[in-house]
């Protein structure tokens, strides 16, 4: 498995890409730090943060912390805290298919602050698959969007975004390749996966819920050979498997 992660040291080589993808959240830890690799000889740990929605709901969103930020900031079970950060993915092969796993990539925990928002992402990348309109049985409009975002390193992160009302009328419509900026939030949801032994299992997905999308009329970062990248490495991907088991 190959998780995308970061030292200091290749911080200053990557600032030109940090504009792309900016997170600011703010909730409270309700789990353990976990392990979960080494880069350079720096450690990372997962942990959930519990974010609160307006509707008094809270959204479960794994974070992704050094040991660098763990030893500076009492992390632990229990308190609120709030991180600067970008949102990451990897790919974890599960029998023969490629699962992406999501994260909170903690460049920076903030200690003190109120948030007015506790749960804010923007960030602009690449339709790397064809949307997928749908209605609800209420008729309420909406539409999956899977993300290219581009990262240092030749690398490049796989966003699960969905977009409602008049947000998914605009989205349906656009073309594989084409850049766009986002802004919303992270989100947690339960869905039910039917499983082939005909059992169904409930599990969690990630997303990014879409508040505002446009065009970025931006020159494209891309050439023609990195365009072909984008569309054959989310070719396995499922938008519905987006998930942390």
């Amino acid at each position: 498995m190959e998780f995308i992660g970061e030292t200091q040291n290749q911080t200053k080589a990557g600032q030109t890409q940090e504009n792309n993808n900016k997170v600011l959240l703010q909730g409270e830890i309700v789990s353990e730090a976990v392990f979960s690799h080494e880069i350079y000889g720096e450690s990372f740990y997962e942990m959930n943060l519990s974010v609160p929605r307006l509707s008094n709901m809270r959204d479960i969103i794994p974070i992704t912390v050094s040991e660098r930020l763990l030893a500076e900031h009492k992390v632990v079970v229990g308190i609120n805290i709030s991180v600067k950060g970008q949102f990451r993915s990897y790919n974890k092969i599960v029998g023969d298919r490629s699962k992406l796993m999501l994260t909170v990539f903690v460049r920076e925990i903030i200690e003190g602050t109120s948030l007015d928002n506790p749960n804010l992402i923007e960030f602009t990348g690449f339709i790397c698959k064809p949307p997928i309109y749908r209605t609800t049985p209420f008729n309420r409009e909406i539409c999956d969007v899977l993300l290219a975002v581009n990262r240092a390193f030749n690398k490049s992160d796989y966003v699960p975004s969905i977009a409602w009302g008049r947000n998914a009328r605009f989205a349906k419509n656009m073309m594989v390749g084409e850049k766009v900026h986002i802004s919303g939030r992270i989100q947690s949801r339960e869905y039910q996966k039917r499983l082939d032994d005909g059992t169904v299992e409930t599990r969690i997905a990630f997303e990014v819920s879409i508040n505002k999308i446009s065009r970025d009329a931006l020159e494209s970062q891309f050439d023609e050979t990195d365009m072909g990248f984008i569309a054959d490495g989310s070719e396995n991907i499922d938008v519905d498997v987006a998930e942390i088991n």
